[in-house]
């Protein structure tokens, strides 16, 4: 694992924008205003070949414990068990305040290095601000300018003799497990030889990518902390808490195959209707929601079971299935759920009525509180990105195309016949395919319907959104 580095401040000083700058992407959202962060966001970060985790962190306030602020210092404090190094980043411009020093006073307690972080340093305005940097007791502070750029070299000078050596031992644990892996490799294809059968590579699909996604106050936080058994997340009565994207690296142990299987879990932002969300901030975060949604592999829609399915859930899962990602729906908060049976059936025919262009998206009964039914969904998510990732045999394939059209001939517009002449697949995760043919443009909707039905059912894609684009020869005599 690559060592990790907490950066840690009062709100506003710059952190998230530092964040951004070190991973080299506008991950973590910033503003002006401050208390944007709220949650730990983690990214990798290399500065001169010098590689690291970077976790952005909500700002330090001195707030009842029991508040939203006393709520996202606690976090903020748990983010420093394990950590390698803590950056402290004050804002050089506005000088060293007392809760800068409330900050460091709790950094001297702590055992973990503290490199401290001059921010907004450019320009003389800010000399005053580094002089009273000294008073925290950290010695030499780094003037870094996040926005700019600037520092970043004597950053790296800071970090080095902390993280250095253990960039070099990761390095070479690196290259004896690659060695070590090329070695077996050999090995397989020795054997294969010996028995006179041809080598096929093992292709590792690598961790689930699992995005919760809903309207606000559903549970997600709630749940994903649940399946980590602890307070990772942020949650509490308030609606809309979460507002950046925060992916989880986690091994969740399959109790039917009795082995550890990895996944990426993403909590996201709450996503309301569009009229309804005026604030800049808001408009943010559902963005980032939007993001996480095109990079997860698995989607999972959660409802609420006091407030059933609205149409703003339908249009979430409209919009997840048009990103063509495969889609999941969990029902949360099922041990309070009034009419359980009846609320079950209901949403089941709504998702089959208002999702028409995938039938039997699998739906599940949840609980974060107690952890009802969260192995049983997890357990769906792999069978389904199985089915996401599937390539079907070109001669497979045809054979079915050929008895789609014996079965159901397609019309002939006008007495000219319409020919269909051979369908191949030409991608996956979410399945594509091609039909070539002739006047495919007077083929009628409900045909490609009928094939796009029997993909679906006959050949294994039933849960997953399937892709069917129709393509005729070019006329040579255009």
């Amino acid at each position: 694992m690559l060592p990790q580095v907490i950066i840690i401040g009062r709100p506003n000083v710059g952190k998230s924008t530092l964040f951004n700058r070190l991973v080299g992407k506008k991950l973590a959202l910033v503003d002006d205003q401050p208390g944007v962060t709220r949650d730990r966001r983690a990214g990798d970060a290399e500065i001169a070949g010098l590689k690291f985790q970077i976790v952005d962190t909500a700002g330090w306030e001195d707030d009842d414990a029991a508040s939203l602020p006393g709520r996202m210092r606690q976090q903020t404090e748990m983010s420093l068990a394990g950590a390698d190094v803590a950056l402290m980043v004050v804002d050089s411009r506005a000088g060293i305040t007392t809760l800068d020093q409330e900050i460091a006073l709790w950094l001297r307690q702590q055992e973990v290095p503290v490199v401290l972080v001059a921010n907004k340093a450019e320009g003389r305005g800010a000399l005053p601000g580094i002089y009273e940097c000294f008073q925290l007791g950290f010695g030499d502070p780094v003037p870094v300018s996040a926005e700019h750029g600037d520092g970043i070299a004597d950053l790296f000078d800071s970090l080095w003799p902390i993280l250095g050596e253990g960039e070099k031992l990761r390095e070479a644990a690196e290259a004896i497990a690659k060695q070590e892996a090329k070695i077996a490799r050999q090995h397989a294809r020795d054997a294969a030889e010996d028995l006179g059968e041809e080598y096929v590579e093992e292709i590792v699909a690598g961790p689930l990518k699992l995005a919760i996604v809903g309207r606000p106050n559903a549970g997600k936080s709630t749940l994903i902390n649940r399946l980590l058994d602890e307070e990772r997340l942020l949650t509490g009565p308030e609606a809309g808490i979460t507002r950046d994207s925060i992916a989880i690296d986690w091994q969740w142990h399959d109790p039917k195959a009795d082995e550890a299987r990895e996944i990426r879990l993403i909590d996201t932002a709450g996503i309301r209707k569009k009229s309804r969300i005026t604030d800049k901030l808001e408009k943010m975060a559902v963005s980032d929601a939007r993001h996480a949604i095109d990079f997860a592999e698995v989607v999972v829609l959660l409802l609420d079971a006091t407030q059933g399915l609205e149409h703003q859930d339908l249009k979430i899962a409209s919009m997840v299935l048009e990103e063509g990602r495969a889609l999941m729906v969990a029902i949360n908060k099922w041990d309070i759920a009034e009419d359980a049976s009846g609320l079950f059936n209901g949403i089941r025919h709504a998702l089959d009525e208002g999702l028409a262009q995938v039938k039997g998206v699998p739906l599940f009964a949840v609980s974060a509180r107690t952890g009802k039914g969260l192995d049983t969904m997890l357990s769906a998510a792999f069978e389904i990105r199985e089915s996401w990732s599937r390539r079907v045999p070109t001669a497979a394939l045809n054979r079915w195309f050929d008895d789609a059209l014996e079965a159901n001939p397609p019309p002939a517009p006008k007495g000219r016949r319409i020919k269909l002449r051979y369908i191949t697949q030409v991608g996956t995760r979410p399945p594509r395919f091609v039909i070539f043919g002739t006047r495919l443009d007077a083929l009628p909707t409900s045909y490609e319907r009928y094939l796009v039905n029997g993909i679906r059912r006959e050949l294994g894609f039933e849960a997953v959104p399937v892709r069917v684009n129709l393509k005729s020869p070019k006329n040579p005599f255009v």
